[in-house]
């Protein structure tokens, strides 16, 4: 009966997958939603690649896991991925149906899987990873992640014994995920960028592990980032196996030191967490076993996808398209700061306001206050426009980090936004976009581009 179930179910996602062809809705996790419905077990009965590798973590798994795709694709791998779908337990299953027969085999040999990390109890029951990056692991929407600790728990309870995991020494959170699995670490030593103390208003991991004494640091690169230890009983965090060092964010290159032996590769972005996500990908290739000089021609090759970061330069102007994820205080304030630490004049639109999520409940927006707007209170950032169904939150929570009210301009409506702006001469124009507003984030742009040409005419 359960086989019987199994093939009706990938028989109906078969067909929903040229139904939608047919209607062009292609990109979208259905056929997944409709054969777990019939077969709830389904990922257990499909076929599943030989080699898996999975990515997961609260910030930069997506990037991680397209650098990874593209590094495999240049090899001339074809590897099943839910790059065009969710990386939740349908998206998956709608990546395997497109690559299976009509009896469910899978026809590739090998798999990389964004994996949402709440998802694991519904995912690696039946999917088990022969490795898994885990990127970070930090405070996210309190709606649905409440604390990192609990996705911890998760993740500890759910990964297979057998993968082996390459985690982020840098943050305590990750580094002791599921104790018992084979692991190697990753971080980045001391740059000049970092603190002496926390200057983030989330700080996730305070407390000795081993004692439950309060954790002190080296150094702090942001939030509970950075190289801590113990001062009463000697706990610290791990040793790394992928030791990044020697970053040269004007040189756009990073070295990463392997068993006494130091390689140079090139940063695709001078941002903090992108530099871990390059950390990470290193890593990972190399325990798959490939060798220094093909990474780096990996690297040298590879742009980050242009939904996450963007640049359009129009006349002396640049505009500047981020994604910086709604309710999520942790990677809105990354995104604040890598602004506030640029260079120029600079602008920016907010306007990642959870638009798809108004249609079914009222956000929490308690995460305002838990990121760091702060860093917008800077005196090269002249002018900050909100918009959307926010746009009174967003104003309030910067007048309340002391930004002055004639350095906001606000409208209902995101597509006005660019009316909004003053276009300074050189300017440097940010476009913030969340996840469910992408597209529109590339109109806004657009718009931009279009005012800053019709002045020059």
């Amino acid at each position: 009966m359960q086989k019987l179930r199994f093939l009706i179910a990938l028989a109906a996602a078969k067909l929903s997958i040229v139904a939608l062809k047919i209607t062009g809705h292609n990109g979208t996790n259905f056929p997944g939603v409709l054969a777990i419905r019939i077969c709830p077990d389904f990922i257990k009965h499909i076929g599943k690649p030989k080699n898996v590798i999975a990515v997961t973590g609260t910030n930069g798994k997506t990037t991680t896991c397209n650098m990874i795709l593209d590094a495999l694709a240049m090899e001339g791998k074809t590897v099943v991925n839910n790059r065009m779908g969710s990386n939740i337990n349908s998206g998956i299953a709608t990546s395997l149906i497109q690559n299976a027969t009509l009896t469910g085999k899978c026809k590739l040999d090998m798999g990389v899987f964004e994996v949402d990390e709440r998802s694991a109890l519904r995912i690696f029951p039946y999917l088990k990873p022969d490795y898994m990056v885990i990127t970070n692991l930090s405070r996210d929407s309190i709606m649905r992640n409440g604390h990192p600790e609990y996705i911890s728990g998760i993740l500890t309870r759910y990964i297979p014994k057998e993968t082996k995991l390459i985690l982020n020494a840098d943050d305590l959170i990750c580094s002791q995920v599921a104790p018992e699995n084979s692991r190697v670490y990753f971080g980045i030593e001391k740059m000049d960028s970092d603190k002496e103390k926390c200057h983030n208003l989330i700080q996730d991991f305070q407390i000795c592990p081993k004692c439950l004494h309060k954790l002190a640091y080296e150094y702090v690169r942001y939030s509970h980032i950075g190289k801590a230890y113990c001062p009463e009983c000697g706990y610290k965090a791990p040793a790394y196996d992928y030791a990044g060092c020697n970053v040269n964010q004007d040189a756009m290159t990073i070295d990463i030191r392997e068993n006494g032996q130091q390689v140079t590769y090139r940063l695709l972005n001078d941002s903090v967490y992108n530099i871990y996500n390059v950390v990470s990908a290193v890593a990972l290739f190399r325990e798959l076993g490939y060798p220094s000089e093909k990474i780096q021609s990996f690297f040298n090759n590879m742009n980050i996808v242009g939904t996450r970061y963007d640049i359009k330069e129009v006349g002396n102007s640049r505009i500047h398209l981020m994604l910086a994820k709604d309710k999520n205080a942790f990677a809105g304030s990354r995104v604040f700061e890598y602004i506030a630490q640029a260079n120029g004049t600079k602008e920016i639109i907010i306007m990642n306001s959870c638009q798809d999520d108004a249609v079914h409940w009222s956000e929490n927006i308690c995460w305002l206050y838990d990121c760091d707007f702060e860093f917008l209170n800077n005196e090269d950032i002249k002018n900050i426009v909100v918009c959307g169904p926010r746009v009174k939150d967003y104003r309030l929570r910067l007048l309340l980090a002391g930004v002055d009210d004639s350095r906001i301009s606000y409208t209902d409506k995101e597509i006005d936004a660019p009316d909004q702006l003053k276009y300074f001469e050189n300017d440097n124009i940010y476009v913030l976009y969340g996840t469910d507003s992408i597209t529109l984030g590339y109109k806004v742009a657009d718009k931009v581009a279009d005012h800053i040409e019709r002045s020059k005419a």
